[in-house]
């Protein structure tokens, strides 16, 4: 399969990346659209493009096989269809966005004009563009859209360095709902841990170097053994003693410590009697303590 020309319509972190990587295994970036004009301009010049820059994306999706709708979630459905009113699709072409919660559905007036569309969304997070570029080979991908274009979504999964998965729009929602808890709540977790540490003097950027490494730890051991077979602590021995003074102390904090601990010390029961490390009468000791008012 020849390495065909793309347009980037929407130049953010995700759009300026997959350009960037793309361009990188030889495809043609022959176009660049994006609301700010200069956000456009930074990712022309970046790739050596000095024609082909609009505001307005119908000018440059004409000249392309492959459309990269990059933009926020809520502009994508508004986007296709402007670029569809003013004839920049074509049969020819594979219309893509990388949303991880829609479905390709929102390229609907790209198909209605002949096109193939495709959600092609990557398990990864992009913070910043040097970042995304590093960090986007070796992604797994989800894909989901019109069969037809699946070899082409493929086939830019293999040359992005990355593994891909066909999913089902019906699927969309609980998929994107588990990576907003592994990559958005893993986030939320370091805050409110660098948080508790502030209580007790600790500052944050001094609790952020002292965490990560423990984080980093967990996560090679959650790819090394699996989520349940990682599990290590008091829960996962059955020490509810040492659960009933946590309880204890958080108590005492102001915000929402003491609630988060008790939601998810409750379900790492469960993680724990699916280790095996704990049997039902442990379970029950433990739930206990997290249950128990203070």
């Amino acid at each position: 399969m020849s390495k065909p020309g793309f347009c980037i319509v929407g130049a953010g972190v995700v759009g300026t990346a997959v350009a960037t990587l793309l361009t990188a295994q030889g495809y043609r970036l022959v176009g660049v659209a994006s609301r700010s004009l200069s956000a456009a301009q930074g990712l022309a010049e970046r790739l050596g493009i000095k024609e082909a820059v609009s505001q307005s994306p119908w000018e440059v999706t004409r000249g392309a096989k492959l459309v990269f709708i990059t933009t926020p979630d809520k502009a994508i459905y508004e986007v296709c269809a402007a670029i569809q009113k003013h004839g920049g699709f074509s049969p020819e072409m594979i219309v893509i966005h990388m949303s991880g919660a829609l479905a390709s559905d929102s390229l609907a007036p790209a198909r209605e004009a002949g096109a193939r569309v495709l959600s092609l969304h990557p398990l990864q997070s992009f913070a910043r563009v040097e970042e995304a570029v590093a960090n986007l080979p070796g992604s797994v991908f989800t894909l989901e859209g019109d069969q037809e274009a699946g070899e082409w979504g493929f086939a830019i999964i293999r040359d992005l360095g990355g593994q891909g998965f066909a999913i089902s729009k019906a699927n969309k929602a609980l998929y994107h709902g588990a990576a907003v808890i592994a990559a958005n709540y893993l986030v939320s977790l370091a805050h409110l841990s660098t948080s508790i540490l502030e209580e007790i003097g600790i500052p944050r950027e001094k609790g952020v170097e002292a965490l990560v490494p423990l984080m980093e730890g967990v996560l090679k051991n959650i790819k090394a053994l699996g989520p349940a077979k990682a599990l290590t602590g008091p829960i996962a021995r059955g020490d509810a003693e040492t659960v009933e003074k946590h309880v204890s102390y958080l108590a005492k904090l102001p915000g929402e410590y003491l609630t988060i601990y008790r939601e998810l010390g409750a379900y790492t029961v469960n993680v724990a009697l699916e280790k095996g490390t704990i049997d039902r009468e442990a379970a029950g000791k433990l739930l206990a303590v997290l249950n128990k008012e203070e």
